[in-house]
C-alpha cells in the first residue's frame, strides 16, 4: 500500500461510527426534470470527501429542500434553493447534505510524483491543499484535524 493510501486506510479506520453525507448526481429527464440523485456517502474531510475505496475532492456543497417559490431579491439565492430543490425531488431527505459535483483523485498517481489537485507528494510525502492558491500542508496532520472536526 501506498504512502498516501495508508493515510486514507486509517483514516477510514478512525472513522468508523462517524455520520456520512450524500454524494449526488445531477440527472435530467423529459418527465421528472432536473434533479440530483444519490450516488452515495462519504466522509466530509474539508476539500476532501472519503468513501469507502476512493478519495473524492469536494465542489459544490448544498442542503436539501422543498421547492417552494420564493421572493429572493438576489438571483444567486434562487439558483442555490432550486439546487436544493433538485436534491429532494432526487431522493434526499429535506436538510441533508449533499455533496455534488466532486471528482474521483488518483491516489497512485500521487504516490508516483504526479499532482491530482488537492493532493500532491512532496518530497516522498503527501500533501494537500486546503484552499484554492493556499500552500500546501502535510496530509497526515490535515486529516488529523479534519477527523477531530467530524467526530463532534
Amino acid at each position: 500500500m501506498t504512502a498516501t493510501a495508508e493515510l486514507l486506510a486509517d483514516a477510514r479506520r478512525r472513522l468508523a461510527g462517524v455520520p456520512q453525507e450524500g454524494l449526488g448526481l445531477e440527472r435530467t429527464s423529459r418527465w421528472r426534470g432536473a434533479r440530483i440523485v444519490r450516488a452515495g456517502t462519504a466522509w466530509h474531510l474539508g476539500v476532501l470527501l472519503l468513501t469507502e475505496d476512493a478519495v473524492l475532492a469536494t465542489d459544490e456543497i448544498l442542503r436539501a429542500a422543498e421547492s417552494v417559490r420564493r421572493g429572493y431579491t438576489a438571483e444567486s439565492s434562487r439558483a442555490r434553493a432550486e439546487r436544493a430543490g433538485q436534491a429532494s425531488r432526487g431522493g434526499f431527505a429535506d436538510g441533508e447534505v449533499v455533496h455534488v459535483g466532486w471528482r474521483t483523485l488518483d491516489v497512485a498517481a500521487v504516490d508516483a510524483g504526479a499532482a491530482s489537485d488537492p493532493l500532491a507528494l512532496v518530497g516522498g510525502v503527501p500533501h494537500v491543499r486546503w484552499a484554492p492558491g493556499a500552500a500546501l500542508v502535510p496530509l497526515a496532520g490535515y486529516l488529523d484535524e479534519q477527523i477531530a472536526l467530524a467526530r463532534r
